[in-house]
């Protein structure tokens, strides 16, 4: 993909041709990413899927300077990395999944005052109310003086996406932000991250195995497996090709396994007494075709309908299509239906 110069203006995060690869003690090459293209737009949820070992994590690190590309280049509102380092870095805000983001001998105002200052904050008295204003938001003010070691594993989280936000960066990168919370602290955090992108105009980047989350939180998602990039769109639109090509046929009765066998790719449950039939209607078939199998296997339809598929349905089928047919290295994306599977 190739972004055009007129869209640069409005990305907050341009990758172009990004790859990495680690090198084993045994002399062994693993490319954890492979010519990654990629542009999210400024003031959006942006949903980063993948697997794990899907590249994402890796992506992010050299996102945060923390690993640096075997090839290709990264833009963070402009900035380069890594020949505009400091400026790039002032871009942005991250907590990485299973790393230590804070110290946990210190207290939560200690942190965020910590942080603070070590990101270029200059200005005591705005950095105390930015400070009061996180924990305040978070639900954390009434046990900022407390060690961060003490809190509950959601605690630390919440403390951590503080800190990453302590210098109001315009970009937040989130991985896992919710793991390790319970239900309410989730949906504070969730919260959280919907009004920080429609109301002060942040770009978040949220990687998640909580597929419902994303799809409930992100404008736009970007699925990744085996370090290659299988889809970039809108999220509705994402849901919108697939309840095209998924399609769900309800039968009277119980349908013996034999005459399932008749629609591959379906998947039969039982259902009020009755037959469903659910899967996707391959690009040289139409529902007219569905219902003449339908009567040839003798059976009675009750009725026929594009189906609604979720987003971890949809994530779960083009991983396994692209499990399924290995790519060679200089391979295109994958396809998803009769579109193509990057904008």
């Amino acid at each position: 993909m190739t972004i055009a110069r007129g869209q640069r203006r409005s990305a907050a995060i341009e990758i172009e041709s990004l790859s990495k690869v680690f090198r084993r003690r045994s002399g062994d090459e693993i490319a954890a990413v492979q010519k990654l293209d990629l542009a999210v737009e400024a003031g959006q949820v942006f949903g980063f899927l993948g697997s794990n070992g899907a590249g994402k994590t890796t992506t992010l690190k050299m996102a945060c300077g923390l690993v640096i590309p075997t090839t290709g280049t990264i833009r963070l509102n402009g900035y380069d990395l890594p020949t505009a380092r400091s400026r790039a870095m002032q871009q942005i805000g991250a907590v990485l999944e299973g790393t230590r983001n804070v110290y946990w001998r210190m207290n939560a105002w200690q942190n965020l005052l910590y942080f603070g200052r070590i990101k270029g904050v200059s200005s005591s008295r705005w950095l105390k109310a930015r400070a009061e204003e996180l924990l305040r938001e978070l639900d954390l003010w009434e046990r900022r003086k407390d060690p961060v070691g003490e809190y509950s594993r959601g605690m630390q989280q919440k403390v951590a996406i503080a800190a990453a936000l302590i210098a109001d960066p315009p970009i937040v990168l989130l991985d896992e932000p919710t793991l390790g919370l319970d239900v309410q602290a989730s949906r504070t955090v969730q919260e959280w991250i919907t009004r920080l992108a429609k109301e002060r105009g942040k770009t978040v980047v949220l990687t998640t195995h909580q597929l419902d989350m994303a799809e409930n939180l992100c404008d736009r998602v970007a699925i990744m497996s085996r370090g290659r990039l299988l889809t970039h769109r809108p999220t509705g639109e994402l849901l919108d090709l697939f309840r095209r090509e998924f399609y769900q046929l309800r039968l009277r009765g119980t349908v013996p396994a034999e005459k399932i066998e008749a629609f591959p790719g379906f998947v039969a449950c039982q259902e009020n007494g009755h037959t469903v039939l659910s899967g996707e209607m391959g690009a040289e078939h139409s529902v007219f075709d569905l219902v003449e199998r339908v009567r040839q296997a003798g059976l009675e339809l009750i009725s026929v309908s594009p189906s609604e598929p979720n987003l971890e349905e949809i994530f779960i089928e083009l991983v396994e299509r692209s499990e399924r047919a290995p790519a060679p290295a200089d391979a295109k994306e994958p396809q998803v239906g009769k579109a193509r599977a990057t904008d």
